[in-house]
């Protein structure tokens, strides 16, 4: 799939763009800090190579496709990365977010979540798109059924169980109150 979708969009209140490699102090950052590892089955931060690589691998996907998860700003100030990216292992496209904890609370998962689903099945004409939360993560989930997404099933990733939710193109993506 390569599409060409725009390398800034804005919601509300966010600014969703293509991630830069300017943008790895802060992803060396946000994945160092233990609330935000603390749903892995390995609660272990990324070294700086890690989240070199996870960038690396952020910047190819949209080479490669011409979308893929956005460095996510509010305020004029980076709090996380979002978006949908290929699945090669549960069908359609896979939704992702990791916010900084200082952008918690606030109701910008949701509104990322609700753009990235707006993008999946608009200009990306996506069948489906899919979750993938720990059942440890509460927050997390009730983003995902707060967009419209349900519990499909559960699943095994790096060795620990894991809920998949799905939202297909038919169904009503719009996020609730």
């Amino acid at each position: 799939m390569k599409v060409s979708l725009p390398a800034k969009q804005r919601t509300g209140r966010l600014l969703l763009r293509r991630p830069a490699e300017a943008d790895l102090d802060f992803l060396i950052d946000l994945f160092s800090r233990q609330e935000l590892v603390a749903h892995r089955p390995d609660p272990v931060p990324d070294t700086p190579q890690q989240s070199a690589e996870r960038l690396a691998r952020d910047i190819g996907h949209w080479d490669k496709h011409g979308f893929g998860r956005w460095a996510v700003e509010a305020g004029g100030e980076l709090i996380g990365f979002g978006g949908v990216t290929l699945s090669r292992d549960y069908g359609g496209l896979n939704l992702s977010y990791h916010l900084h904890p200082r952008g918690w609370g606030h109701g910008y998962a949701t509104e990322l979540v609700a753009e990235a689903l707006r993008t999946a099945f608009g200009p990306l004409r996506a069948e489906r798109v899919v979750g993938l939360v720990r059942p440890a993560n509460p927050a997390s989930r009730r983003v995902l059924e707060k967009c419209g997404f349900t519990l499909e099933k559960e699943v095994m990733l790096h060795g620990a169980p894991t809920m998949l939710f799905a939202l297909a193109r038919a169904a009503n993506f719009q996020a609730r109150s």
